[in-house]
Order: structure tokens, then sequence, then C-alpha cells
């Protein structure tokens, strides 16, 4: 995806970036509604708010941002406008574009939306096409197999390489596909530059200390030493020399 070629439109409250071989997208996608029949929502992962979107042309999952954990009660789904520029929708959709650009495996981003609301709140939503047969990594078939658990070490590094900093990095942010294994959600990450700082590379363990979590979370179907073998077998693949 070319994002100089990308459009985009807004009314002074609102600004929505399309993709450009998604011309044609207006305001009205972002509403499940809209969709009628065709908006299923998404029941596994995430903290809801997504839904599955079937057309003739594509499939796509349309996302609205939400808020977890103590600031979820507060305010679930609006966030503090300091311009457009740093709207979590926005942000991630030129996100997407960067990523495929350095060939990543992720989804590719349809259109993103923010939302002014009142004076100092926004709103956001994103759409993304939907990756055909994926399922989330722990429900995958093969979350038994080391060669599984092999290649996503060797794909996070490959992310991590190309300085991707993925805060939420976990089991439902994993898709497995076709032998293929994608990253997604990338709500508030970011490109690092590379340094040959130590620190400066702690992130990359922050990433992997957050799925350690998850795994040991979002997979009961494995025992505790099952989990703890196959997380080596993934660590070694992630340090192994490309």
């Amino acid at each position: 995806m070319t994002l100089a070629a990308g459009s985009h439109s807004g009314s002074g409250n609102s600004l929505l970036l399309v993709a450009p071989e998604y011309d044609g997208v207006t305001a009205s996608w972002f509403f499940p509604d809209f969709w009628e029949g065709q908006a299923k929502p998404v029941t596994s992962g995430g903290r809801g708010g997504a839904w599955f979107i079937d057309t003739e042309s594509c499939g796509m999952v349309l996302r609205h941002y939400r808020r977890g954990g103590l600031m979820a009660r507060l305010a679930e789904k609006t966030y503090l406008f300091t311009g457009f520029d740093q709207a979590r929708s926005l942000a991630e959709f030129r996100l997407l574009g960067r990523l495929r650009s350095l060939g990543l495996p992720v989804p590719e981003a349809v259109a993103a939306i923010a939302w002014k609301y009142r004076l100092f709140w926004y709103q956001a939503a994103i759409l993304v096409k939907r990756i055909p047969g994926a399922v989330t990594f722990s429900d995958s078939p093969r979350l038994g197999d080391e060669l599984l658990w092999e290649q996503l070490g060797q794909v996070i590094r490959r992310f991590h390489d190309n300085g991707l900093d993925h805060v939420d990095l976990n089991c439902d942010n994993i898709l497995v596909a076709e032998g293929q294994i994608y990253l997604i959600d990338f709500d508030r990450c970011k490109l690092v530059a590379e340094s040959d700082n130590e620190a400066d590379s702690a992130w990359k363990q922050r990433n992997l200390e957050r799925l350690h979590r998850s795994v040991r979370k979002r997979c009961p179907a494995l025992s505790s030493s099952q989990r703890e073998n196959l997380w080596q077998h993934l660590f070694q693949a992630y340090h192994r020399q490309p």
C-alpha cells in the first residue's frame, strides 16, 4: 500500500483515511448496522467492539477502539483529543502501511477514522482486510507442534529486526493461516530506531515477556511442562542467527 496515494477526507470533526485500493469507503462503513446481516461480532480475544464483515468482494474486520483496565470504567470508547495526527486509529493505519512495505506479515489496512467528540475527546475505528482461514495462535490445531513455535519465534525476530515494538504481543494478536503466521492489532505500537545500546532493546524483552504471560494464560490445553518446552523452542528460534 502506498500511503502517499491514499485518500483522506474530513469535516473538521472527523478525519477518514482510505487505502488507494479501496476507494469509495465512507464513514458509514464503520458502523455495524450499515452492514446489516453481513457484520458478525468477533467472539474470541480482545475487549469486544470488533466485527467480521463479509462482502462479495472481500472479508474485513471492523474494530472500534476501546480501553481496558480501570480507565474503561471512566471512558470506555473515548480518548483525549490532541490532534488528528495523534489519533490511535490513524496512527495504526499508517503503521500497517509501513510494515507491509517492509514485507512483514500483517493484515492489509482498508481505512481508518477518528471522530472528534465534544471539546476534548475523540473516538476511533479501523477496517482491515480479513485473513482467510485465520485462527488465533492458541486456537491453532497445531498448538502442540514444535515447528509452529519455532516459526513464531522467527516471525517475532523479523519484526524486531525491523524495529517493531508490539506493546500488546499476546496469543490473540497472533494469527495462523495456511502455514503462515501474522501479527495483528498494532494500537500504540511503534517503529523504534536501531541502536547499539543494549538498554534501548529492553522493549524486545518486554514483548517476549508479555507473550510468555499470555501463553501461560491462554493455552490451558497444554500442560505446564509442554508450554515451557514449546516456549524454549520459540526462544531458541528467536535467538538463532538469521
